[in-house]
């Protein structure tokens, strides 16, 4: 896809979703740290149903740990894979209070060294909590970005690399939310809702959807 298309797309999702965000519900960086590592292999639905009852009672670092391990699976127990989750929830509080005075840091090694956070998680924290024009691929970026032409690539980091540089820079900071969103709602993988899609006409995807 051509620079000119690929300004026209972006322009195109940014009419459709002036202000596009995570489905996340979260507070502060923590808080938002910790559903995304629960919304691995889950839906952002079934993550803010658990986080609305656990984030009253417990929603730092200290209050997790205090919480102890039983209690924090008790909320979290509806999330797939949640006593791994759990576990690493647990540890990674306890290097953000031995590293970072209880912070989530803004330093993609020091979230990737955190356990259960890899880079899509430390892009989707980097991105939303704190401003940074990262773009965190993940199954519905990964469709988007091959379907319709925009950043076509065999792997996620290639996908990654080249939405970065084929989004321009006014578009960067809000890339991932609008092809998440995009992804989730209109290009689904089962069957892409074509006929309401704002970007049809952009799109290089040889096998549209001609009724939704």
């Amino acid at each position: 896809m051509d620079s000119t298309k690929i300004h026209q797309l972006f322009t195109r999702l940014q009419v459709a979703c002036p202000q596009p965000t995570t489905e996340l519900s979260y507070h502060n960086p923590f808080e938002l740290l910790v559903a995304v590592m629960l919304s691995a292999q889950s839906t952002d639905k079934k993550v803010n149903e658990a986080t609305a009852r656990l984030f009253p009672v417990a929603n730092t670092p200290q209050a997790l740990l205090a919480l102890g391990e039983a209690r924090l699976k008790e909320f979290i127990k509806t999330i797939g894979l949640y006593n791994t989750k759990a576990a690493n929830i647990r540890k990674t509080c306890e290097l953000l209070l031995e590293r970072h005075g209880g912070e989530v840091p803004q330093d993609r090694a020091a979230l990737e060294a955190l356990p259960g956070v890899g880079r899509k998680t430390a892009n989707v924290i980097l991105n939303t909590a704190f401003g940074e024009p990262a773009i965190a691929v993940d199954t519905h970026i990964f469709r988007v970005a091959n379907r319709t032409g925009l950043a076509p690539g065999k792997t996620v980091r290639e996908v990654e690399d080249g939405l970065l540089a084929a989004t321009p820079e006014e578009f960067r900071q809000d890339a991932h939310h609008w092809l998440i969103l995009h992804g989730r709602y209109i290009c689904t993988a089962r069957k892409p809702n074509c006929p309401a899609c704002p970007i049809s006409a952009l799109c290089e995807y040889p096998d549209k959807n001609e009724a939704s």
